[in-house]
């Protein structure tokens, strides 16, 4: 079926670790408007860096076949030594996203402890053979801590088709505030699909048994919108933290069909 005259044609995917990266606009484009992080000028080099408000956070967006194409920094503090995140590319923008937006909520949870692995088990992630690993029910998702219960040391989010095929990698320093890698297995957990607009050239598999496209035609001004939308409410909670959760918004969609 033809997309509806001005409307795009877009796919709703899950699992959401194996939609592919997305577009990236969807963490810089709302930590420079509505957060205040500022950014070079050098449109010549294929490179994003974005510095928060007094230069103590650093995000680095580099498209390094070898590496990770996105690192986060922050310098050490008081109370806080310094510490790193990064993620490969086929990251999903909405999990970097989830946890650039722990660490610039003006306002951070703080009556309770926060557990990365928690939103795992709820959603029925199991353990692994190795110790203090969680995977999940399909067995293409792994989230493991290095060290022990004395000295427990970095976080790894891995993405992969089988032993030989990773798809992506999350690190998160021993240091990293537990809130911004619970924020980041929270959003992995999500059950709930992601839109894409190229995953027909960003899937890293069509197999059908382990990823499932829901095809809709939705309107152009209201896709276009999702990110402002989203640069909005941002801005909103930076200018006045609310003081309860906003209730969650579904995706504008019609005609859906699967693949």
């Amino acid at each position: 079926m033809s997309p509806t005259l001005g409307a795009v044609e877009v796919d709703f995917v899950t699992p959401r670790h194996l939609a592919g990266g997305g577009d990236p606009a969807w963490v810089t484009v709302p930590l420079h408007r509505a957060c205040g992080w500022s950014h070079g000028d050098d449109s010549l080099v294929p490179r994003v860096l974005l510095s928060s408000p007094g230069h103590k956070a650093l995000l680095h967006l580099w498209p390094d076949p070898a590496g990770q194409w996105w690192t986060l920094s922050h310098a050490g503090e008081t109370e806080q030594p310094a510490w790193y995140a990064s993620f490969g590319a086929r990251t999903p923008v909405e999990l970097i996203a989830a946890a650039t937006d722990a660490l610039t909520d003006p306002a951070p949870p703080t009556d309770a402890p926060f557990d990365p692995y928690e939103p795992l088990r709820q959603t029925g992630w199991s353990p692994t053979a190795a110790g203090n690993g969680l995977a999940s029910p399909d067995g293409t998702a792994y989230l493991q801590r290095l060290g022990g219960a004395e000295e427990p040391g970095a976080w790894f989010v891995t993405a992969a088709l089988g032993p030989d095929r990773p798809v992506w990698q999350a690190r998160f320093g021993e240091h990293t505030p537990a809130r911004l890698v619970t924020a980041f297995t929270a959003a992995l957990a999500d059950p709930k699909p992601v839109l894409r607009i190229d995953s027909g050239r960003s899937l890293p598999t069509r197999n059908p048994n382990i990823v499932t496209r829901q095809t809709t035609d939705v309107r152009a001004e209201l896709l276009a919108g999702a990110l402002e939308e989203r640069v909005r409410s941002l801005a909103a909670r930076q200018a006045a933290p609310p003081t309860s959760p906003a209730p969650s918004r579904q995706s504008p969609a019609t005609k859906r069909r699967s693949r």
